[in-house]
């Protein structure tokens, strides 16, 4: 294993409450550098006290990809790897230990696991790879927003699955300035297919139906737009907004594209499980829930949502399966659910109606 020097880096503003945490986090670095792009508060001070190197720049017009640049040419030619840390992130411990076991000659930047979110009981809900760590001088930061790492020179990815970051957002900061930057970023790029799919939906975020869906389908005409995940989620971003829009009909059209298009994800079986259960059918719902549950493998994109692997699958298709008289099968899949959510009173009250049907159901046979 050799001892390649490595340096983190990152950009802030404003982030005071994160900055112990964060740097308990990455001590072990053999150098860390912090550009500061406009703090009022204490960030600058704190980081400061800690012994991190400070530096402070704004940006006019704000872009993320410019800050990034700024942040990364700050790292010495002398430190091997770079790595990308925000104040709201925090590495598991022995990442440095692993990091440096994983990494060779060869290597340029390497993929690590990421929970980007956490339920109510701390338990990972959103989790994927990224690939925030890479070698030095290979890269640039593209993109005003939902800005990616673009290799200078021929790369080779490796993957330490057992690196773990974990995100912990400010909910408080606003995501205003995503949506004006997305639209410039497709204006500067619009045959790039990652961006416009952001941008479609953002859209969709704001309510935004019809610039949602003509984006979004804009996105799946693209040459580049190969990536089926991706492709999948624009399908079944279109269907929830024709779903907003009161068109039942085309939304479904859009979810069964969807699953035709990447039957191994679980997300479009069951968004289109709800739409069915909404309608009260019941065993349209109940079939897609049961199909969505044999596929036992999560995504490691970002493309994976929460409520596909949380305990919303299983309520939903104990409800299903309750109203069609499967009654021992709505028990065993309501009990999954409270395993999953233990807090949850209608869940509890559910599993007393279900067990009581299934009592019911015994002494009929007796």
């Amino acid at each position: 294993m050799k001892d390649y020097k490595i340096c983190v880096y990152a950009i802030t503003k404003n982030e005071e409450k994160f900055v112990k945490r964060w740097y308990e986090s990455i001590k072990e670095a053999d150098k860390i550098i912090v550009l500061d792009t406009g703090s009022t508060d204490n960030t600058v001070s704190l980081l400061e006290e800690l012994g991190v190197e400070v530096h402070t720049k704004t940006f006019e017009p704000w872009r993320f990809d410019d800050a990034r640049n700024a942040s990364l040419s700050l790292v010495p030619k002398e430190y091997d790897i770079c790595v990308c840390l925000d104040l709201d992130e925090v590495f598991e411990k022995g990442w440095k230990e692993k990091l440096l076991k994983a990494w060779d000659d060869e290597t340029t930047r390497l993929r690590y696991s990421y929970n980007w979110s956490f339920d109510e009981y701390g338990n990972p809900a959103t989790s994927f790879l990224i690939n925030k760590i890479h070698k030095n001088g290979y890269y640039k930061w593209t993109h005003p927003v939902h800005e990616v790492l673009t290799p200078l020179k021929p790369e080779k990815e490796k993957v330490c699955k057992e690196i773990v970051v974990n995100h912990y957002p400010d909910k408080t900061k606003s995501r205003g300035s995503y949506l004006p930057l997305l639209e410039l970023s497709v204006k500067e790029d619009p045959e790039d297919d990652r961006n416009m799919h952001y941008l479609g939906r953002e859209y969709m975020y704001y309510g935004k139906w019809d610039e949602s869906i003509a984006t979004l389908k804009k996105h799946l005409s693209l040459k580049k737009a190969t990536w089926k995940d991706e492709r999948c989620a624009s399908m079944r971003f279109i269907a929830r907004c024709y779903r907003a829009k009161d068109m039942v009909k085309e939304a479904k059209e859009w979810y069964f594209k969807a699953i035709e298009e990447a039957p191994y994800l679980r997300e479009s079986y069951i968004e289109l499980a709800y739409l069915f259960y909404e309608e009260n059918d019941y065993l349209d719902a109940y079939i897609n829930l049961r199909k969505a549950l044999e596929i036992k493998k999560k995504s490691e994109s970002y493309i994976n949502e929460e409520f596909a692997w949380n305990s919303f699958v299983y309520d939903l298709i104990s409800i299903c399966a309750y109203n069609l008289g499967y009654y021992e099968e709505a028990l065993y899949y309501v009990s999954t659910a409270i395993v999953m959510d233990p807090n949850n009173l209608r869940l509890q009250l559910n599993l007393e109606a279900m067990e009581k049907a299934v009592e019911k159901e015994v002494k009929k046979s007796e």
